[in-house]
């Protein structure tokens, strides 16, 4: 696969997205068995909300495969160069990662993401998707191979871990002569248990507490607009804000009409004190509130003195991740932006464009939250490294 051409993945990419299409009813049957299978384990309706699948959701996996084809080869860019006075000639070039482990819950989506950007990367990919999501994932996949196969590439470049028993996870986690990184997608206890079993190197995100600062200078109307994408567009994503913050000076102008629009959307508001005294229909939060991703219609609203308060506040209880400010004051906005410490910070826009896709990465693999290697949408680029090409004429080290 790395010394696959640009060419032949694209052929790859675009045909595996004409398989997802001419193949739609066999998927939504998988899907329709999953989901059964889903319901009989209780999960909860936000996990059943991320597995399902229908032709809307189908036809946005298959557009994914095709902006990942239309996306630049990140393999074998020379991203530096330079001459030493000895006559050697350095280059740092882009090579893939190697093999991925994907670990991931039960989003189907996730399936035909994961494949198409390892696949344009270079890379060779082990997916593990949740057990729910086994028969769509499958079909998912066949589909994927079907378009490397008719690239005259590996089919077994992208594989899909055969069985639902949990032991398989735990033996891929220590497949260190095989597997180069392990990148865990899901809820808090699933990346949780990859980064402290894993004996290979993590690339993850544990949660996604995102935040909506409105500042005293929010224009109300966007600060309605803005904090009621973020919050229920859908609800089950990491990029969903789960804390609204207020600045005291402007709580009463802003928060009853941006309560009143959430609540009319049939969004539950847990608030602080000053909260609960402007908007008497908001249920009282507790302490477990401001660090709780709820991936649920629940939000938790805060009154900060300013932007100090609101900085103070995201660093104690956020998991740098995403959050969101709202205010038409720029030097504002530029303190919060470069002293937020997140993957993705932003101005007067909802926390849900936290998406690989919307970056112009045709999709993702996850939001990464840590700080080696990768940060923030893990796309093509974020999946390959470097290594260091070095020419020379003869030279010995004195």
């Amino acid at each position: 696969m790395k010394r696959a051409p640009k060419a032949a993945k694209d052929k790859a990419l675009l045909l595996a997205a004409s398989e997802v299409r001419s193949n739609s009813k066999a998927i939504i049957k998988a899907n329709v068995s999953d989901l059964n299978f889903a319901r009989d384990k209780k999960l909860t309706a936000a996990l059943l909300d991320r597995l399902m699948l229908d032709e809307a959701r189908l036809e946005s996996i298959a557009s994914g495969l095709e902006m990942i084809a239309q996306l630049p080869d990140p393999v074998g860019t020379v991203l530096s160069t330079w001459d030493r006075p000895n006559g050697l000639k350095i280059s740092r070039v882009s090579v893939p990662l190697g093999v991925i482990g994907i670990i991931y819950e039960s989003r189907p989506n996730v399936t035909a993401d994961a494949g198409g950007l390892c696949l344009k990367s270079g890379n060779a990919v082990i997916l593990r998707g949740g057990s729910e999501s086994f028969h769509t994932s499958g079909e998912l996949v066949r589909c994927l191979k079907r378009g490397l196969k008719s690239a005259n590439l590996p089919e077994d470049s992208v594989q899909l871990v055969p069985t639902r028993d949990r032991e398989a996870v735990d033996h891929l986690l220590r497949m260190t002569k095989y597997v180069d990184i392990i990148v865990p997608r899901g809820g808090k206890s699933l990346v949780a248990k990859v980064q402290k079993e894993s004996k290979i190197p993590t690339i993850a995100h544990l949660e996604g507490l995102c935040h909506v600062y409105l500042d005293a200078a929010a224009d109300l109307e966007m600060a309605k607009n803005v904090t009621l994408n973020a919050k229920m567009r859908r609800t089950g994503v990491c990029g969903a804000a789960e804390t609204l913050l207020v600045d005291t000076q402007a709580a009463n102008i802003l928060l009853p009409p941006v309560a009143s629009t959430l609540l009319d959307h049939g969004c539950i508001l847990r608030g602080d004190t000053g909260a609960c005294h402007l908007v008497p229909e908001m249920e009282r939060a507790s302490e477990a509130d401001w660090s709780t991703e709820y991936l649920d219609s629940v939000l938790s609203v805060k009154l900060v003195d300013g932007i100090d308060g609101a900085i103070e506040h995201i660093r104690k209880y956020g998991s740098s991740h995403t959050d969101s400010i709202v205010t038409d004051n720029p030097k504002t906005a530029e303190r919060f932006l470069n002293e937020v410490d997140s993957a993705i910070v932003l101005h007067n826009a909802s926390t849900q464009y936290a998406d690989g896709g919307e970056f112009g990465m045709g999709a993702e693999i996850g939001i990464s939250t840590g700080r080696l290697h990768a940060r923030g949408p893990v796309g093509t680029e974020q999946l390959t490294c470097f290594k260091y090409i070095v020419r020379g004429n003869g030279q010995v080290r004195p």
